[in-house]
């Protein structure tokens, strides 16, 4: 039988019960996205309005629909959810992208042509945050150069997402819509090395660090400088994998990197993968979608162990492993995990990936700009940073870490450079 798409998507259009107070928009997006009105549109068949209307907030609409965590943002504030299955915001969102590019429209279209102001702005680093507060500054009048280590935009979306979740074609569409607006790219430079911020504070009014955090975070136990020990966000970018054929290999982290690294390596024919968690599985930060995907992908969690040791003569050869109990600590929101006395054991391992959060690169250091303690680039509530016009966001700045908040710190980081260069 023949699935009929538009009767499927016109099924999930009119779910929606189109609610005033929208609590998807306003409680649930980090964008702030137009939700009903979006849908509404799509009802209608306005297709170039419904892009228009997402377009106002957000300019990542084709990547946001497929790959935010929609269950723990608009999805998870939505009114049919509190009795039934929400909205399907976030296949409605790529579908209105989809369709607007089958139809030919632009964001160009959807905003009001400027004339040009004569502020000049320095954009480094082209992934999420970045890519918005270039377009946003775009619109209204600035020229932009984006700045960008590797020969391609996107960032995270293109080296720190596998094409399983998102396809690199979409990226491209995503990315050629900003570009369109008039955004000047400066590819294969990178910051500390071809190029230095004294050089781009010289030649323009303002400069945008968004080059986000990439270098994964360690634990600071035994063994993790044994050969087989790797960061998930490295091997993520680089693709530098080693052969996994018949091997076990942890990863160890419960949020989206760890969930990507675990079903890439697996694809990449690791004979087990084990996720290793030291909480509860609903307290994991990762998509549910993706949890579930692992699940049936083979894939083994442990949930509420922690690792203590990476043991072996110079490779890894075992893990050290201690059940945790979860407890309520005075002062902390969310209950803690305490190692359990006596129930340490050991399991056989080749691969250990850690994939437990990430920190900014070395060079950070050597910028000349105030740090706070975790080693990210200080701003204070205007995104400004030690370095007069100088701003920040995104995971450098410590940004939530999703796609749409790293959006959202860009968008409102253009609005603040409007706000002090045009007022």
């Amino acid at each position: 039988m023949k699935i009929n798409i538009q009767e499927q998507m016109n099924e999930k259009l009119n779910y929606c019960l189109n609610c005033k107070v929208k609590p998807c928009s306003q409680k649930g997006c980090p964008l702030g996205n137009d939700i009903p009105a979006m849908i509404q549109n799509m009802k209608e068949q306005n297709v170039d309005k419904a892009y228009e209307i997402l377009a106002q907030t957000t300019v990542l609409s084709g990547v946001c629909g497929r790959i935010c965590p929609h269950q723990k943002q608009c999805q998870g504030s939505c009114v049919r959810g509190i009795k039934s299955n929400p909205v399907s915001i976030g296949e409605i969102e790529a579908y209105v992208f989809d369709k607007a590019i089958e139809k030919g429209e632009s964001l160009k279209n959807c905003y009001p042509k400027k004339q040009a102001n004569g502020k000049k702005v320095a954009v480094v680093g082209g992934g999420p945050a970045g890519l918005t507060c270039s377009a946003f500054l775009a619109k209204e009048g600035f020229e932009v150069t984006i700045y960008e280590k590797y020969h391609y935009l996107g960032g995270l979306l293109v080296h720190g997402i596998p094409e399983f979740r998102l396809s690199k074609e979409i990226v491209k569409k995503v990315v050629h819509q900003i570009l369109e607006l008039g955004i000047k790219v400066e590819y294969e430079q990178e910051l500390g090395k071809n190029i230095t911020l004294k050089q781009l504070e010289e030649q323009y009014d303002a400069v945008f660090l968004s080059f986000g955090a990439n270098k994964s975070s360690k634990m600071g136990i035994q063994g993790e400088e044994l050969e087989g020990v790797l960061g998930g966000n490295e091997l993520l970018e680089h693709r530098l994998h080693p052969n996994y054929q018949g091997k076990t290999v942890a990863v160890i982290g419960g949020g989206n990197v760890a969930m990507d690294c675990a079903r890439t390596v697996k694809r990449l024919g690791a004979k087990e993968v084990k996720v290793i968690y030291r909480r509860a599985r609903e307290q994991m930060p990762a998509e549910e979608k993706e949890i579930e995907d692992a699940l049936q992908e083979g894939i083994e969690f442990l949930y509420q162990y922690n690792v203590t040791k990476i043991l072996g003569n110079e490779k890894v050869e075992e893990l050290e492993i201690i059940q945790t109990e979860l407890v309520k600590k005075e002062g902390e929101s969310r209950l803690v995990p305490i190692n359990v006395k006596n129930s340490e054991k050991k399991i056989p391992m080749d691969f250990v990936i850690m994939a437990l959060g990430s920190e900014p690169e070395d060079f950070v250091k050597e910028l000349g700009l105030e740090l706070n303690k975790w080693g990210r680039i200080q701003t204070n509530e205007n995104f400004e940073t030690s370095h007069p016009n100088v701003y920040a966001g995104g995971d450098v700045a410590g940004a939530k870490s999703t796609v749409a908040w790293a959006a959202r710190s860009g968008r409102d980081v253009a609005y603040k450079i409007k706000e002090v260069f045009t007022s």
